[in-house]
């Protein structure tokens, strides 16, 4: 078993969900348990401009975290989500990363053996191209940018760019740590690695440009995964958890908690079933996809304040 995080893994999975006070490492931790107010009205967008909430959230300060961070306002907006359309999505497609671009899903598989890189009916959920990886990879995020697909993998330190249309596989990158979420802005890639640090890379060298640490009045905010560049902001998978945070790109902070627990039924739950993973924007549509690893369903969803 390898270790990450204090976490035990195994060479197969990420360990599923926990609840969310078991999620000690999860520094978001001390953000989610405080109180927060509730009730939610009807949203006329996607992203619909909220109220933020009125509870006192001052966790500790980060190490080397400047005053003015540490006592910033606790004024972090939450959300919570209506379902707009429910689509089908394979059971066993471990989604890692999900893209949608000319009215088709984009989708990247993961687990050793079973990774690859699909092209998706929305409507129906049939898998319309699909490129298997070679079983020693472990398939991450996915990003889509000037006729290029970028695919992530998890350990092996090494990122695919493929023909947007073939899937024919062109080159590959290296970089450092692990592989976890991948996005872009339309000029960087936005790579996640687990930890709080977020990084710009040039899509042409894959040469790091900046990094920015997601941080929260003071708390850094680790296992971050999937990620999604929405309107000027990142929305991320917080790893193990039914959370999706949205966060500034040029200072790392957090800019609202998205909270979909319950949004898969339990009646659709087998022993396969895993985590929230996967998150895609239709920018002409207007519309959010939200997902997870080896799930039935797709859905579109609508945020709205909590």
């Amino acid at each position: 078993m390898a270790q990450y995080g204090g976490t035990k893994l195994s060479r197969f999975r990420k360990p599923r969900s926990v609840r969310l006070e078991e999620l000690g490492r999860v520094s978001i931790y001390g953000l989610l348990v405080s109180g927060l107010v509730t009730g939610c009205g009807p949203a006329d967008s996607t992203l619909e401009t909220v109220q933020t909430n009125d509870a006192a959230i001052r966790p500790a300060a980060a190490p080397g975290a400047s005053p003015a961070t540490a006592v910033a306002p606790a004024k972090t907006p939450v959300y919570t989500y209506e379902i707009v359309h429910t689509w089908p999505h394979d059971r066993k497609a471990f989604t890692q990363g999900l893209v949608f671009l000319n009215g088709r899903l984009f989708e990247s598989t993961g687990l050793y053996g079973s990774s690859s890189l699909r092209k998706v009916e929305l409507a129906t959920g049939r898998v319309l191209k699909e490129t298997p990886l070679p079983a020693q990879y472990f398939a991450e995020g996915l990003a889509a940018l000037d006729g290029k697909l970028f695919q992530l993998t998890w350990q092996n330190q090494k990122a695919f760019v493929y023909d947007l249309h073939t899937f024919a596989l062109e080159r590959d990158f290296p970089y450092q740590g692990e592989g976890w979420g991948l996005a872009t802005d339309g000029q960087w890639l936005i790579l996640s690695d687990g930890t709080p640090q977020i990084r710009f890379l040039d899509p042409a060298t894959f040469e790091l440009k900046r990094v920015i640490n997601v941080i929260d009045h003071g708390q850094l905010i680790g296992h971050l995964n999937e990620l999604e560049y929405i309107k000027g902001e990142i929305f991320a998978n917080v790893w193990r958890t039914d959370y999706v945070v949205r966060i500034d790109p040029v200072t790392g902070s957090v800019l609202g908690l998205v909270n979909f627990a319950g949004l898969l039924p339990p009646a659709d739950y087998t022993q396969t079933t895993d985590v929230l993973n996967g998150i895609a924007y239709d920018a002409v549509g207007d519309r959010l996809f939200v997902t997870g690893k080896c799930w039935p369903k797709l859905f579109e969803v609508r945020l709205k304040a909590q």
